[in-house]
């Protein structure tokens, strides 16, 4: 629906693009007109509820009116893309479904920049043009990334180069890994409306409940962004941030690797290294066909039928057919031949897994008594240094650096200094965990035993 001209006070705001009578209004919120739209939806303007916290409430109030635009055509996304293509950043944000697919399926796009909002929907246009506003250097801020970088590689065929991830950001100032409301909420002193966590963002029409709560979610991002890098600066943090930021986007360019769909398999790790090509044949026929049909890996082939096949190794349908997770009906049927010849196709492979570093894996089961009271160590560490735990170093990373593999991250960077150093030096012998006043200190070891 085309927007109208500037407006009367007073008079009846249009419709936003899927409410239906009765469905565009919420207890306590009000419709205000604001203008001409531009070409698309109706710019709409929501008044919310000013928050009951006493601390807040001022803020609330000066942040309650806000609008944005419902975009559901071609020249209406054009439009966007070259606004944006412009500027240097900009926040992201998506909802999408995939509970019946293989790939997320967008249901809607969030963009702010700092003179507008809009709500892309693509259902209605192809959004494969917004691959433009990423090609454009500017830098993209998003709330937990990783997942809207996978919506956007799907419908766009494009992400951008530069990201800002307000959730990491905080993991970096001692925040923990907090909620994008509960950021809001402590940054800025702004509640955003709640949404129903089963809210199907695929239904059309949307109700204006669920795209005031969309909008919600870039509206004040790109503060968020200049609040948290301003305290990344100060503390020295701003490379380590960096540093994660690539991680994530490094994470996305390699995607799911079908040859590596075994390894995700936790009832794999309890197989005979024999079992281990048949368990990757058949784990990567059910990615491939989960890929080619778009629909959850779990719904061609269960996890444990997986594992269960890779056991038995069956040659013929009637083995195949006892097989647990299977039945007659799988094994009978046109997915059966595919997979029979998975488990052949394994069992004559060359493929074998890396063998074990001895050395290394003996290293770890030497020192396992003591990998438990080393990561409550950096546990406390990262509490000392205001770092979410998680980003300085887990459990596995621990273990990677005891084994001396190549690729550990305590063994590069910021975190070498801080964890990786000090951890070798007491693998090392040269350094002892203490307890003192409560606390593990990890200090020159005096080589005195006292038992």
């Amino acid at each position: 629906m085309r927007g109208r001209g500037p407006q009367r006070a007073g008079r009846r705001v249009p419709p936003v693009p899927g409410c239906g009578r009765g469905q565009c209004r919420r207890r306590n919120q009000r419709l205000a007109p604001v203008g001409p739209t531009g070409g698309d939806g109706p710019r709409v303007r929501l008044t919310d509820p000013v928050s009951r916290n006493r601390r807040s409430r001022s803020r609330s109030r000066s942040r309650a009116a806000a609008s944005y635009r419902y975009i559901d055509s071609d020249q209406g996304l054009r439009d966007v893309v070259a606004t944006v293509s412009s500027e240097p950043r900009f926040a992201l944000d998506t909802e999408f479904h995939r509970e019946r697919t293989y790939r997320p399926q967008a249901a809607l796009i969030q963009v702010a920049w700092p003179t507008d909002l809009v709500l892309i929907d693509p259902l209605a246009v192809d959004v494969a043009p917004l691959a433009e506003v990423f090609g454009a250097g500017g830098l993209m801020v998003a709330h937990a990334a990783g997942q809207d970088l996978e919506v956007l590689d799907h419908c766009c065929g494009a992400v951008p180069g530069r990201i800002f991830d307000t959730q990491i950001a905080a993991g970096f100032l001692g925040l923990g890994t907090p909620a994008l409301s509960s950021l809001y909420e402590s940054e800025i002193g702004w509640r955003p409306p709640k949404a129903d966590r089963l809210t199907d963002w695929l239904a059309r029409p949307l109700k204006v409940s669920q795209l005031d709560y969309a909008a919600s979610d870039v509206r004040h991002l790109l503060e968020i962004h200049e609040r948290l890098a301003a305290r990344l600066d100060e503390m020295g943090r701003q490379d380590w941030a960096e540093a994660e930021f690539e991680l994530v986007l490094e994470r996305n360019r390699q995607g799911q690797r079908p040859e590596e769909a075994w390894s995700r398999l936790k009832e794999a790790r309890h197989l005979r290294r024999r079992d281990l090509p048949v368990v990757r044949s058949v784990a990567m026929w059910r990615e491939q066909r989960a890929a080619r049909v778009d629909q959850p890996v779990r719904h061609v082939l269960s996890d444990v039928a997986v594992v269960s096949i890779s056991q038995a190794a069956p040659r013929t349908t009637e083995e195949l057919a006892a097989v647990r997770g299977v039945g007659e009906g799988l094994a009978r049927g046109r997915l059966g031949p595919a997979i029979l010849k998975a488990v052949a196709d394994g069992l004559e492979s060359d493929w074998r897994p890396p063998p074990k570093p001895t050395a290394r894996t003996e290293a770890v089961d030497r020192l396992r008594p003591a990998v438990g009271l080393v990561t409550s160590w950096v546990s406390q560490l990262a509490r000392d240094r205001m770092i979410e735990p998680s980003l300085l170093a887990t459990r596995a990373d621990v273990e990677a650096l005891i084994r001396g593999d190549a690729d550990a991250r305590l063994a590069r960077g910021w975190r070498s200094e801080m964890v990786g150093e000090p951890l070798r030096r007491l693998v090392a012998g040269e350094a002892a965990l203490a307890f003192d006043n409560g606390q593990l200190v990890l200090e020159e070891r005096s080589h005195r035993p006292v038992a």
